[in-house]
């Protein structure tokens, strides 16, 4: 097609009317289970991307090739064969898409979608799995004074910041857009999607900014289960139109990213579901994501790799991570019908996984699917730390299902495994642990911050495990030598919670400004939510060496996993954690790092729970509130702080 020079025409606006979607409620039919108003309504509220309503519109466009933008909404032009406006609707946002205008003459009209500013054009950016491109949405357009046309449901796009519209025609033809609307998909069950149940604010506006962009991309991820991605995977194009649902029948279910896979990755839930519980509060979400996990399990009792529809297995670290997810929710919930219907599978589940501790005491991986590290099997350390977390709160699940025999072998053999890696996974010489027993090339990341995250090592060790991690440190993040060049937010996740876990507050606060605050920053990104990984040059090709076929636009800018930062500032910051089931009891332990203040709250079914610190002249103060009938500990901060002093309490 030639190329023609851009003419954009304002015209008056002859009417504003809105697509025909509707303008508030829960998606669709989805029945509106989710709460009504937030927990803590505050000043943190403007940190809040969610938006305020369920169909929403673009705030600006500008023309290819870097132009000004103007506001939006305002009439605009399309006038001649192969031109292109750029609609950015300021954050990211997913469902379906409906644009009014009129036209004169005859020709297509194409809508093509990315999260990031880098792949705006004709072309979508990366979703099916193919590595094929996912092109656009076309809609035939004849002379018109007034039409709509909304994008067909299989063609629902689940993340995107930037929308272009273009034309196509060997004729003239000129299109007025008169109004451009999305109608959200995700957090299908919110009748109001800025009703978050849990809250954060401290002295750092970045810090507030990442909480909530953590919480938003996670709502991103909840999405309605029948539009999950397709599969076999589309050679091209994008179908967004898969049931994932295996049996169940919530209206909500926790994928991987917004815009793909829109599946179920096991692994993932292992940052999501913190992060969920201490921001969103979308417990139903989760039960229902784990329901549909074990409803995919074999009658060997293994877990999946990936959910419906991908369906695959043979792998020991996502196996355990559906196990651990699975005692987050209860601890959190006290859902006592959920656990009992639950745990045979998760008995059978137990078996398979603890079947393969070998003589040596640890884990023997033969599973080896993983979240992308290069290498995996035998002893390797990350999985043994899982491991070694699965079977310590596996022993507490079990006497809260009343298994005492189970119980009492579980802790017995995570016994055995901390002493077993810790002295064959162990590197004196690095201060750190291998990538396995037998495998000292690297020190990895996600088994090193795991190791402090579950307290492993001795702890005359964590200070040098922390200082090892930082030597993977550069000005936008932490690398992870198990996956070569990559900066993982999974990895980076699991990083910050290990260096809080070894009181090493200033490292977790920078690591999470320099890598978190790096992307809510990038002009090119979709500043409101957390990316899946970058490459070490800063670039957004993250995989692209490693399974992503180089091509950069595949990768998620929305990714549960890398949601991190939104559970650690809650639990290790403000330090506020449920340490039994439904949080009948407690413990608040905070951090101050260089933060001068900080606050925030979660709701379990027993109720709301907050806490609150400020430094003051001579030392700080510290408040706190709780159900009624609950108790809980007070570990005061150091004395290098000063005197603390309990202000207030509800407990």
């Amino acid at each position: 097609m030639l190329s023609l020079t851009l003419l954009i025409t304002f015209i008056a606006i002859l009417s504003q009317q809105r697509a025909a979607v509707t303008a508030a409620g829960c998606w669709r039919n989805t029945a509106c289970t989710g709460p009504k108003t937030a927990a803590f309504p505050g000043d943190w509220d403007k940190y809040n991307y969610a938006p305020t309503n369920r169909v929403v519109s673009p705030i600006s466009y500008f023309p290819p090739g870097g132009g000004a933008s103007t506001n939006f909404p305002g009439a605009v032009s399309l006038k001649g064969n192969n031109q292109q406006l750029i609609f950015d609707f300021g954050k990211l946002v997913g469902g379906i898409v409906t644009v009014s205008y009129s036209a004169t003459g005859a020709g297509n009209l194409g809508m093509a979608f990315t999260e990031a500013k880098n792949w705006t054009g004709e072309a979508s950016d990366s979703s099916n799995g193919s590595f094929n491109p996912d092109g656009a949405v076309i809609a035939a357009v004849t002379t018109t004074a007034e039409a709509n046309f909304t994008m067909p449901d299989a063609k629902l796009r689940g993340g995107f910041r930037y929308l272009t519209l273009f034309t196509q025609t060997t004729n003239q033809i000129n299109i007025n857009i008169h109004d451009i609307t999305v109608e959200i998909a995700f957090q299908p069950s919110w009748s109001n999607l800025r009703a978050y149940q849990g809250y954060f604010s401290c002295s750092d506006p970045l810090l507030n900014k990442i909480w909530y962009a953590g919480a938003y991309t996670l709502q991103t991820n909840a999405i309605p289960p029948q539009t999950g991605r397709q599969f076999p995977i589309l050679g091209s194009s994008w179908s967004n139109d898969y049931d994932l649902s295996l049996g169940t029948t919530s209206g909500t279910i926790y994928v991987d990213g917004s815009k793909r896979d829109r599946t179920v990755w096991p692994g993932d839930l292992a940052i999501a579901v913190p992060s969920i519980l201490v921001s969103t509060g979308d417990w139903e979400g989760v039960a229902n994501t784990l329901q549909v996990l074990y409803n995919d399990q074999t009658s060997a009792g293994e877990l999946p790799f990936a959910g419906p529809g991908i369906n695959i297995y043979g792998s020991d670290t996502y196996h355990m991570a559906t196990l651990i997810g699975t005692y987050d929710y209860y601890l959190w919930t006290a859902d006592q019908g959920w656990l009992n219907t639950i745990y045979p599978k998760y008995q059978r589940a137990m078996a398979f996984i603890t079947g393969k501790i070998d003589g040596t005491g640890l884990l023997s991986v033969t599973g080896t699917n993983d979240w992308g590290r290069v290498s995996q099997g035998g002893h390797n350390t990350e999985a043994n730390m899982l491991m070694y977390k699965v079977l310590t709160s596996g022993s507490q699940l079990a006497t809260w299902a009343g298994d005492s025999a189970s119980s009492t072998s579980w802790v017995k053999m995570a016994a055995t495994l901390k002493t077993a890696v810790n002295k064959l996974n162990f590197d004196p010489a690095a201060g750190a642990f291998k990538d396995s027993d037998t495998d000292s090339s690297i020190h990895p990341q996600d088994g090193n911050a795991l190791a402090l995250l579950y307290s492993i090592p001795p702890s005359n060790l964590t200070l040098s495990i922390s200082t090892a991690l930082t030597k993977n440190w550069i000005s936008i993040g932490s690398l992870a030598p198990e996956l070569p060049n990559n900066l993982v937010g999974f990895g980076q996740s699991f990083e910050i919670k290990g260096h809080f876990a070894a009181h090493q507050p200033a490292r977790a606060l920078d690591l999470i400004r320099r890598a978190w605050g790096w992307y809510l920053n990038s002009p090119f990104g979709t500043a409101s939510t957390c990316i899946e990984g970058y490459l070490s040059d800063g670039s957004f090709g993250y995989r692209s060496q490693y399974g992503y076929a180089n091509d950069y636009s595949y990768t998620s800018h929305a990714h549960g996993w890398s949601t991190g930062p939104t559970d650690a500032l809650t639990s290790f910051v403000v330090g506020l954690t449920v340490t039994a089931p439904g949080g009948r009891e407690w413990n608040l332990q905070p951090q101050f790092g260089d933060l001068s203040e900080a606050e925030g709250g979660f709701t379990t079914p027993l109720g709301r729970f907050t806490a609150k610190w400020e430094l003051v002249k001579g030392g700080y103060t510290l408040a706190l509130g709780a159900p009624v009938g609950t108790k809980g500990a007070v570990v005061l901060p150091g004395s290098e702080r000063g005197v603390g002093r309990l202000m207030s309490s509800s407990v």
